[in-house]
């Protein structure tokens, strides 16, 4: 496990908490592998009915921290720890509750396709720069942004990397639950309860039956999408692009 993942079990709930606030949570390698670990844990424990992800401090994830991303050898291996956990994302058969604020880059905004009720509340930030950055989406989101928006919203998101707010988020869909300033914490536990309190084995069919029919072409397309990240990281354009992120930073 990663010093920047907390993993917690008890009451039927397995809680992860994305906990690197000094780098606003931005995910390294390790991370990745630390939550395919966890969400994988809870396939085979009958005692988790509900998995919850939120992140500490002011963000909920900054997308990829990209000089650990860099320094690590990326191919488009389905083993790598990020391809790992979309995978394990796609396919989870346990009811997965997100809560969101601040922040939410790239993969802070992908995953949440693979949720499934997302709360956010009013200073969640939702973006996914990766043309920005020389790369290609990834989670399928070329593939579930354009179902769930529809393609013009999702070449918005996606081409021209506009950020959009928790109005927006909750009007195409993305977002379930709206929670006021400073409620998000209370607004979580209260749909946990909700979900606890329902006969088990119902609620687990019910989430697959949501589910059924649409691993396959996700996981196709994440096998796509993949492949071309790899090759765009080897890419000079994107050693250009993220050289001029990280000038931007320092300036």
């Amino acid at each position: 496990m990663s010093e920047h993942v907390k993993v917690e079990r008890g009451g039927g709930v397995l809680a992860i908490t994305l906990n690197r606030p000094e780098r606003r949570n931005a995910i390294t390698v390790a991370m990745y592998a630390a939550l395919a670990d966890a969400i994988e844990s809870a396939a085979t424990d009958p005692d988790v009915r509900v998995i919850t992800i939120r992140g500490e401090g002011q963000d909920f994830a900054a997308g990829n921290d990209l000089a650990d991303f860099l320094a690590t050898e990326q191919r488009a291996d389905e083993e790598i720890p990020v391809w790992r956990l979309l995978r394990l994302l796609a396919a989870n058969q346990v009811p997965l509750v997100a809560a969101v604020h601040g922040n939410c880059v790239g993969i802070g905004t992908t995953m949440l396709l693979h949720c499934d009720l997302v709360i956010a509340d009013d200073s969640a930030r939702f973006s996914m720069p990766f043309v920005d950055l020389g790369l290609v989406p990834e989670a399928a989101s070329s593939l579930l942004f354009p179902r769930l928006a529809g393609r013009r919203r999702a070449a918005r998101y996606l081409l021209l990397a506009e950020v959009f707010g928790v109005d927006e988020a909750m009007d195409i869909g993305l977002v379930s639950h709206h929670a006021g300033e400073g409620l998000l914490a209370a607004r979580l536990e209260k749909v946990i309860d909700a979900l606890l309190a329902k006969p088990p084995e119902a609620m687990r069919q019910t989430q697959r039956l949501l589910r059924m029919g649409a691993p396959d072409d996700v996981l196709e397309r994440m096998k796509l999408e993949s492949g071309l990240f790899a090759e765009r990281l080897a890419s000079a354009e994107v050693k250009q692009a993220i050289a001029a992120f990280f000038q931007r930073r320092r300036a």
